[in-house]
């Protein structure tokens, strides 16, 4: 399903876009599309990875005391 959208750019994108999308032998509904899809992406990648870096933190103290159990049952084991 698709959506009707009606948009302003700025001339120099608007020239831009047409261009590369003749480059690339693309309708310009086509070239919008990638790259909308794309700049979506791009920001889900960038969310998930502000999202992992603050859990990352919630979770480091427990990260070392785990590690520390470990290396001292490594330890207790190599004895």
């Amino acid at each position: 399903m698709s959506k009707v959208l009606s948009l302003k750019l700025q001339d120099e994108i608007f020239r831009e876009a047409e261009e590369l999308a003749k480059k690339r032998q693309l309708p310009r509904n086509a070239y919008f599309n990638h790259a909308i899809d794309f700049y979506n992406k791009l920001w889900k990648r960038k969310l998930l990875k502000q999202a992992l870096a603050k859990e990352s933190a919630l979770v480091a103290p427990d990260s070392l005391d785990v590690l520390e159990a470990f290396e001292q049952m490594e330890d207790e084991l190599g004895e």
